[in-house]
């Protein structure tokens, strides 16, 4: 039976993954805890409107589509303290609370970082800097979309893209919440109705279409592999795709690590 194998949140938008071992999957859909914090841009003054959610799109903030380098650094947080730490090869860039004074702080240590490094030319781009660190620490708001998922995959088909490139491919490229075990690779996109993890019900939603955030080494940031051509061209994809999008259907709950995954039928 597939089972989960590990849990990941990430707490600011584009930064480190937390590995967990329970997940807690709020009634509207979106992962306790879970981007909880973006760094915006300077232009990004308020949220778009979208399906009725309020939106921030990856375009208006840091990412890794756009700022690979990220990967580079080594992002913790103190969700009780509302405190954030940073570091890079370790070396401590900034560790500083969530008020006015730490959110400064915590802005000129990533942009100094991103000034130094080959994204700075995007860095200095027109309505940009400076960057600004949102969110309150506790409402998970900056995922992709609007609605905000549950993201799921399997860790056979991460595997299964690894064996067409020489780079080292791991999950924490996907950026899923929940990681799977006990598949065949890809079988994860075969569910189309819903699907039991543990105590909590979910609707599958559809497949998760990727972009160049899974072109970056996940501790270097590097962009090492071309895994959207090789998506397409070696598993005869349509559009560069791996893992499924998921809703809760009735209120949602505690999802942990050794859960049984069951699909519908």
């Amino acid at each position: 039976m597939p089972t989960i194998t590990a849990l990941f949140r990430h707490p600011v938008k584009g930064f480190t993954p937390e590995s967990c071992e329970r997940l807690v999957v709020r009634p509207d859909g979106r992962i306790a805890g879970d981007r909880v914090l973006a760094f915006r841009f300077s232009d990004a003054v308020r949220p778009e409107q979208r399906d009725g959610h309020d939106y921030w799109p990856k375009r208006r903030g840091l990412s890794l589509m756009d700022f690979p380098t990220l990967a580079g650094l080594r992002l913790a947080f103190d969700e009780d303290g509302g405190r954030v730490r940073i570091e890079r090869a370790g070396r401590m860039l900034v560790d500083a609370d969530l008020d006015e004074s730490g959110r400064r702080d915590l802005e000129s240590a990533v942009t100094e970082y991103l000034l130094s490094g080959p994204d700075a030319r995007r860095l200095r781009a027109d309505g940009v800097l400076p960057i600004r660190l949102v969110g309150d620490g506790r409402t998970p708001r900056f995922q992709d979309r609007a609605r905000g998922y549950v993201s799921l995959h399997g860790a056979d088909s991460v595997a299964a893209v690894g064996t067409t490139t020489d780079a080292l491919i791991d999950d924490r490229r996907f950026r899923s919440n929940i990681v799977i075990g006990g598949t065949v690779a890809w079988e994860e996109l075969t569910w189309t109705d819903e699907v039991r993890i543990g105590e909590v019900r979910f609707a599958v939603v559809g497949p998760i279409e990727r972009c160049t955030a899974i072109m970056a080494d996940p501790d270097t940031g590097e962009r090492d592999a071309p895994l959207l051509r090789l998506l397409v061209s070696e598993f005869g994809q349509a559009t560069p795709t791996l893992g499924i999008l998921l809703l809760p259907v009735d209120g949602g709950g505690t999802v942990r690590v050794g859960d049984p995954v069951v699909p519908a039928g």
